[in-house]
C-alpha cells in the first residue's frame, strides 16, 4: 500500500528507518509504502500478511506504517502472522507489538497507539463445557468412567462431558459428547443450571452448563480412547456415590436431577433468533413453560 504524503511531511516520512519504502510521486507529494491494511469498526487497524516477506523489507515498512497511523489518529494496530511468517515476530516486539492471542495456524499481535489507557479487550477468558444428564424411563442415568484426567483412578461414575467447539451451540455439544462416549443417540430437552470456575484451563475459567437430555436409543458403544466404562446406573446408585455426596457441585447436580424428577423443575430451552451482528441464527435460552404462560 502507498500513500502520499505532503512534501512538508516529509521530515517525518522520509526518515531512514522508512526510506526503503518510500517512492517520489509527482505533484510534490512523497509516497510512503506502508504495509496492507484495512480499517476496523474501532478506529484502528488490521494487516493482514499471507505472503512471505523480507524481515528487513517488514521491519522498514512496519516503522513507516506505524508513523502514518500515528497522524491518523488510529488506536489499535492489529497484525495477524500464519505460521508460516513467524519470523516476523521478533521484529514486531521490538517494535512494541504484543501477544493477543494465537490459533493453530496464526499467531495475532496488537499495538495500542494513544498514551491514554489502553481499550483492547483481551483474549476470550472463558472455555466452555458441557456435562449431561440422560435418565430413561426406568430413572436410570447414563453415567461413564474416565480413562484419563482428575477423574481417571478414583472409581466414580460420572456424567458424559465435554468442551463446546467453536461454532457450535451448546445442545448440539450436549448431544454430540452422548454420542461420542456412550454411542447413545439423545434429544436435548433442556439447560438445568450452569456454574462458572477459574483457573481451570491454562489460567482461563470454565463455564459449565448442565443438560438435560432424552435417550433416543439404549445401546451402548463405549469411546474406547477416552472412556474406560458406560453403563446405566440407577439413579439412587448414582446419587448415593461417595464422591457425589462429599463434593457440593455434584451434590447440586443430584439435587437438580431430582427436582426435575419429582417437582416438575423448568429449566432453559434454546429458541433460534436471528442476529444484529451476523447472518447465522443464534440461541436464546429461556423457561419456556413460564414464558409462554406470560405471552
Amino acid at each position: 500500500m502507498i500513500l502520499p504524503i505532503p512534501m512538508e511531511a516529509m521530515s517525518v516520512a522520509a526518515s531512514p528507518a522508512a526510506s526503503l519504502g518510500d517512492h517520489l510521486c509527482e505533484n510534490g507529494f512523497e509516497c510512503v509504502e506502508i504495509l496492507p491494511a484495512t480499517n476496523d469498526a474501532h478506529g484502528g487497524v488490521i494487516v493482514y500478511l499471507k505472503d512471505p516477506m523480507d524481515p528487513q523489507v517488514f521491519a522498514s515498512l512496519l516503522k513507516s506504517s506505524l508513523l502514518q497511523w500515528k497522524k491518523q489518529g488510529k488506536d489499535g494496530v492489529w497484525i495477524k502472522l500464519p505460521i508460516e511468517l513467524v519470523n516476523l515476530v521478533e521484529i514486531a516486539v521490538k517494535e512494541g507489538f504484543c501477544y493477543h492471542h494465537a490459533e493453530p495456524n496464526y499467531v495475532m499481535l496488537v499495538y495500542w497507539i494513544p498514551k491514554t489507557g489502553c481499550t483492547i479487550p483481551p483474549n476470550a477468558s472463558h472455555r466452555v463445557t458441557v456435562a449431561a444428564i440422560v435418565l430413561n424411563d426406568n430413572k436410570e442415568m447414563l453415567v461413564v468412567k474416565e480413562k484419563r484426567g482428575r477423574f481417571h483412578g478414583i472409581g466414580v461414575w460420572k456424567l458424559p462431558t465435554g468442551v463446546v467447539d467453536a461454532g457450535e451451540d451448546i445442545f448440539e455439544a450436549a448431544v454430540r459428547e452422548v454420542k461420542e462416549e456412550t454411542g447413545v443417540d439423545t434429544q436435548f430437552v433442556e439447560i438445568l443450571g450452569f456454574s462458572q470456575a477459574h483457573n481451570s484451563f491454562f489460567g482461563k475459567s470454565d463455564l459449565s452448563f448442565l443438560c438435560m437430555l432424552h435417550p433416543l436409543s439404549f445401546d451402548i458403544k463405549r469411546q474406547e480412547l477416552e472412556i474406560e466404562a458406560v453403563q446405566w446406573m440407577p439413579f439412587e446408585e448414582y446419587a448415593v456415590q461417595p464422591f457425589n455426596q462429599k463434593h457440593e457441585p455434584f451434590k447440586y447436580i443430584t439435587e437438580l436431577c431430582m427436582a426435575k424428577i419429582e417437582k416438575g423443575y423448568t429449566g432453559f430451552c434454546p429458541r433460534p433468533v436471528s442476529s444484529f451482528f451476523s447472518k447465522d441464527l443464534s440461541c436464546i435460552y429461556l423457561n419456556s413453560k413460564d414464558f409462554d404462560k406470560s405471552c
